[in-house]
């Protein structure tokens, strides 16, 4: 298995600086057809107007939305520069475009999910949306990140169908990796030779399809994201790979949980699967 293509996620209103930077390299590594895709939609105005006041602000809004559009993929083209590509844009809802063409990718390169404030759906990609509905790996990028460091990867493993799927879609870029080490924090005590037992197979699993790997399970039970945190900045991973939603949904937005950390990564990429 290897990325046939990868498709990168372009915003409209920040800085595509750092997904172009890292898809680029994806393309070039895997020697893989690029798609960039991007959408926005007029956001009508909160108060009323009708007639030709209406019609000439709503066509202000769809110009402006094109010309935006055009800034985008000349980036886009300028960064792929001799490499296979394509674009993809719409008028349209950006996470409704964007899972819709996810079919035609093998890994989507998307920006980090946003800390501050509720997303604007007209302009601004949900990440959390995307994974629930592609089916395809997001490589999520953090504000300010610009390379794919893997000489340290870190496996946030659990024995459950999100966190295999995300390891064999990840498995292009952990041949790659340098280091890569399988961690799995416990909740509690009995769960320990379980979990040795797991971490166990994933790596001999991992090495049967060329990827040498390391076994981690802490001593220290429960609180599994501030684990994970601890041990990646120990370990300098420049990637961690997992699986996404464990629980449903609706639990990991009222109490946060591991998939929201890292649906807004700090330092370093993520790599999830659903």
């Amino acid at each position: 298995m290897t990325y046939k293509t990868v498709m990168v996620n372009l915003a409209l209103d920040r800085s595509n600086d750092g997904r172009l930077e890292i898809a680029a390299e994806l393309v070039k590594r895997f020697n893989a057809h690029a798609i960039g895709i991007a959408a926005g939609e007029f956001s009508p105005p909160l108060y009323f107007t009708t007639g030709a006041q209406a019609q000439n602000f709503v066509d202000l809004g769809r110009a402006a939305i094109k010309k935006r559009l055009a800034e985008v993929e000349a980036s886009f083209r300028a960064a792929m520069r001799n490499q296979a590509a394509e674009w993809r844009c719409a008028e349209d809802f950006p996470t409704r475009f964007i899972a819709q063409q996810a079919r035609a990718a093998d890994i989507i390169v998307v920006a980090e999910d946003g800390r501050d404030a509720i997303a604007d759906p007209f302009t601004q990609t949900n990440s959390s949306d995307l994974l629930m509905q592609t089916g395809r790996p997001l490589l999520v990028v953090p504000d300010g990140g610009d390379w794919l460091d893997l000489r340290s990867v870190l496996i946030a493993w659990k024995d459950t169908p999100e966190a295999r799927r995300a390891v064999a879609d990840a498995l292009p870029i952990l041949r790659e990796a340098k280091d890569v080490i399988v961690v799995e924090i416990v909740e509690n005590e009995a769960d320990r030779p379980a979990a040795l037992a797991g971490v166990q197979d994933l790596v001999a699993w991992l090495l049967r399809h060329g990827v040498i790997a390391s076994e981690r399970v802490p001593e220290e039970c429960g609180s599994v994201e501030t684990q994970l945190e601890k041990i990646a900045s120990e370990l300098g991973a420049g990637l961690v790979v997992a699986g996404a939603y464990g629980h449903s949904r609706f639990h990991e937005w009222v109490f946060g949980g591991v998939t929201k950390r890292l649906l807004n990564p700090s330092r370093r990429c993520t790599l999830l699967s659903r």
